[in-house]
Formats: C-alpha cells, structure tokens, sequence
C-alpha cells in the first residue's frame, strides 16, 4: 500500500539527515516531493537519491535552494513549489541549526540565527502555505522539533528554546487550522546519527547510550517513519501532539 499516493510534500532541510530520510520514505510512498536546502552539491545528490525511492517515474522531484529565514524568499519559493506540483498536501519543518555555548558566553548573533533558522522559517512556511491549505480544506503540517525543546540542556538556550517554540507555535496551530482539516503535529527526535550529532566525542556518546532504554542511538530513518505516520491518514484524528522519537530517553 501506498500511504501518500497522490499527495505532494514539501520538505525543509531536506538533502541531508533526517529530511532527506523523510522525503525518501515519501517518494517511497507515493507522493511527489519538493525539498529545500542551501547547498547546490548536496541538494542535486538528494534529488538523485529520493528519485531512486519513487515506485513512479511520474512522481516529481524537486529542489529549491533557499534560505527558510527569509520571509520574501520562502514565498516566492512556495509560489513556484505550488506551480510546479499543483498542491502541497504535506509540510514538514525540519530545516534546524546549532551554535551551543553558555548563554554567559553566547553571541547575539548565534542567538539570531538560531531563532531564524529553526523558528522563524516555521512561521514563514507555515503562513505562506496555510492559506492555499485551507482553500483544499485540508492538509497536514509536522514540525520537526527535540527533545531539548521538552527538556532543556546546558549550553543549548538557543537551541532549546528554538524547539520549545516550535512546540507552542504547532499547538496554536493545530487549534487555528483544525476545522478546515488541516492537522498540525510535532515531532521530537532524540539522539539521532546525523550530521549534527556525528561530531560528538566517544566518551559523550557513550553517555548518552546510559540515558536511553532502548540502548541505541537512533536513525534517520527512525523519524522518517513517525513522520510518515503524521503525514498519512492513518493519523487522521491526531492533531497538535509531540510524538517524541527517542528510545524512551524522555518518558
């Protein structure tokens, strides 16, 4: 069965990581995608590789370099996704950065760009598409969130309240949209093998492993799924939850 045949997706931060996971496992299912990134190199190697999980070469794949805290740009980037695949029934907000450090010692800079980068693209993506959403009645947004944003962590203020943010930003959301049809969810990963995580010193990961019951850390793959789940409608009637996808880390 093809959970998302015949929908189309729009995923950013998707040529690497997690959202590359996403936007394979939605090709593999049946929907066309378009993904956002910023790296020309990387978003061409995306392309190949998500069009390599379609079951149609009908299926469109698309890319778009743009810089998803850039009000102006991100709307002019949906105005052309929306031309190209008709629609977009799926969004989903995984475009995120880091620059930890003590708030004592934290720049007002890397304050900024975190904020832009994982909360303000949120609300640029989310406010461009809502409208063509509702007209559909219907839709389904998923907002990539951490279990930082649930718990906290030294050295990450930004990053935490980045993702706390977008906790907040998704319930309100899934309140506004709910009675056209249109579900607004989270999901929150934990430790996770991805670029961000792949620099972590041996001695911090095995730390880490001691804080998680299922004794892993977990894949791409593992929020690919979730998301999937949030993207279908076998999750019809779920709606401004967090589905936390971390091995039980936070219970």
């Amino acid at each position: 069965m093809q959970l998302l045949k015949g929908k189309s997706a729009l995923i950013t931060g998707g040529t690497a990581g997690i959202g590359k996971a996403i936007a394979s496992l939605y090709a593999q299912q049946g929907a066309d995608v378009a993904i956002f990134g910023t790296n020309r190199e990387r978003a061409e190697a995306a392309v190949k590789e998500i069009e390599a999980s379609r079951v149609d070469p009908q299926q469109k794949v698309l890319s778009y370099l743009v810089d998803v805290s850039k009000t102006k740009e991100v709307e002019s980037a949906i105005d052309e996704v929306l031309k190209a695949l008709g629609k977009v029934d799926i969004l989903v907000n995984n475009a995120g950065v880091t620059r930890d450090n003590l708030l004592m010692k934290m720049s007002e800079e890397d304050w900024d760009q975190v904020l832009a980068i994982n909360l303000k693209s949120v609300y640029n993506t989310c406010r461009a598409l809502s409208r063509p959403m509702m007209k559909a009645r219907g839709g389904t947004i998923i907002n990539i969130s951490s279990v930082i944003g649930l718990t906290g962590n030294a050295g990450q203020i930004n990053y935490a309240a980045s993702k706390s943010g977008m906790i907040g930003f998704t319930k309100s959301l899934a309140k506004e949209l709910a009675s056209r049809n249109i579900r607004a969810n989270c999901v929150a990963p934990g430790y996770i093998e991805t670029q961000m995580t792949e620099g972590l010193p041996p001695a911090v990961k095995e730390a880490i492993l001691t804080k998680i019951p299922l004794s892993r850390i977990g894949k791409p793959s593992d929020v690919a799924h979730a998301a999937l789940f949030l993207a279908s409608d076998l999750s019809s009637y779920v709606t401004g939850q967090v589905l936390t996808v971390d091995g039980g880390m936070v219970m």
